[in-house]
């Protein structure tokens, strides 16, 4: 989760994003997140001039899912929408032989994870300036998340990345 205080990035975030993807095999996303991320990241990843290719280039090799209720089909490659029961949908690709599964899904989305206890590992990324109208991934929450502090990282442009586990 970013917590988007400001957009600073830097080449140390890259790293530890590309080193966080090594062991993993589907990205998650919301509609919303899923429309902008996707596109984007494929674009980056065609680009072999752009400063976050190695990147893109990563999130593109690994399959998407996108969670929808009114998206039926995908147009992006590599990428699957699934309708219907949230909970139902992850407990299924959790119960699939594979790797890691993340998400990269944009708040509502990530709090319905939550939600439905469905988030094993937390990576909250904060930066260092404030623009107002607070998300609310965490809110509201039915029963206390109680997480062990695994990590805690900075990096040069003043962001913290901060890893728990549950």
């Amino acid at each position: 989760m970013n917590i988007l205080l400001d957009n600073k990035w830097d080449s140390g975030m890259s790293d530890f994003s590309i080193d966080n993807l090594t062991n993993v095999d589907c990205i998650l996303h919301g509609r919303k997140t899923g429309q902008g991320f996707i596109p984007y990241w494929t674009e980056v990843a065609n680009n072999p001039n752009d400063v976050e290719h190695k990147l893109g280039r990563r999130f593109a090799e690994i399959p998407n899912a996108v969670f929808s209720n009114t998206l039926k089909d995908s147009k992006w490659d590599n990428t699957i929408i699934i309708n219907g029961d949230l909970a139902e949908a992850i407990k299924a690709l959790k119960n699939k032989d594979g790797k890691d599964i993340i998400v990269y899904g944009g708040d509502s989305f990530v709090s319905s994870l939550i939600q439905h206890d469905l988030i094993d590992e937390y990576y909250v990324l904060a930066n260092p300036a404030a623009l107002g109208n607070g998300q609310q991934t965490f809110n509201p929450l039915k029963n206390e998340l109680e997480l062990k502090l695994v990590e805690c990282k900075a990096f040069a442009c003043g962001a913290v990345l901060v890893y728990y586990s549950r």
